[in-house]
C-alpha cells in the first residue's frame, strides 16, 4: 500500500456494531487499519488510513451498516502526515526540540483526530501524542511543541476544530514548560 493521504474514523455506542461495521469497511476498500478497539464506556472506536478514494468507500460503507450507533465520524482527505506518528506514539523528540507545550483535550475520540490535523496544518509544530479515549472516559488529547508564537496558532486552530463539534474540554498553552514534562518522548 502507498502512503496513506486519507485517515477516516467512526466512533459508535456498540461494541458488536462496531465489530461489523469494521468487518464491512475492510471489505469495502484497501484500507489499512490504525487504530480498532473498544473504549472506555462501552464504545467501539475504529481509525483507517488509505487513498482518498478507498477511505471515503470504507466511511460510506461502515456509516451504512451502524445504524443508530454512530457516534461520530470523520474523513480527511488530506491528512497531515504528523497525524499519523502521533497516533501510532512513534514520535521521539529530539534533545533541545521541546519548546512550548501545546494541549487540546476533546470529549471525543473522533474530534482529537480532526483538531490535531488542523493544529498540523495550522502552524510549524511537532505533534508528538495522540491519545484516543483509552483510559479517559472516551476523551481524547494532543500535545505538541514548537515556538510560542506557533504552539499558540495550533492550539487555536485546534480549539476552533474542536469547539465546531461541540466536543472541547480545555485547550492550554505552557510557554516555557518543565523538562520533566517533555521526559517520556526525549
Amino acid at each position: 500500500m502507498a502512503s496513506p493521504k486519507s485517515i477516516g474514523a467512526i466512533e459508535l455506542s456498540s461494541i458488536g456494531v462496531g465489530y461489523r461495521v469494521e468487518d464491512a469497511m475492510l471489505k469495502a476498500a484497501a484500507v489499512q487499519i490504525l487504530v480498532a478497539r473498544t473504549i472506555c464506556s462501552g464504545k467501539y472506536f475504529i481509525i483507517i488510513a488509505g487513498s482518498v478514494s478507498d477511505v471515503q468507500s470504507a466511511i460510506r460503507a461502515g456509516l451504512a451498516d451502524a445504524g443508530e450507533a454512530i457516534i461520530d465520524h470523520l474523513l480527511i482527505p488530506n491528512v497531515d502526515p504528523q497525524v499519523f506518528a502521533a497516533l501510532g506514539q512513534s514520535v521521539v523528540l529530539a534533545e533541545g526540540q521541546a519548546g512550548a507545550l501545546g494541549v487540546v483535550e476533546t470529549f471525543s475520540g473522533v474530534a482529537i483526530v480532526s483538531a490535531a490535523d488542523a493544529a498540523a496544518k495550522a502552524a510549524r509544530v511537532t505533534l508528538f501524542r495522540i491519545h484516543v479515549a483509552m483510559a479517559l472516559g472516551g476523551k481524547g488529547f494532543c500535545l505538541m511543541t514548537g515556538t510560542v508564537a506557533d504552539v499558540t496558532a495550533a492550539v487555536a486552530a485546534a480549539s476552533a476544530d474542536a469547539k465546531s463539534r461541540g466536543l472541547l474540554v480545555s485547550q492550554i498553552v505552557i510557554p516555557g514548560p518543565s523538562a520533566e514534562l517533555f521526559a517520556d518522548y526525549l
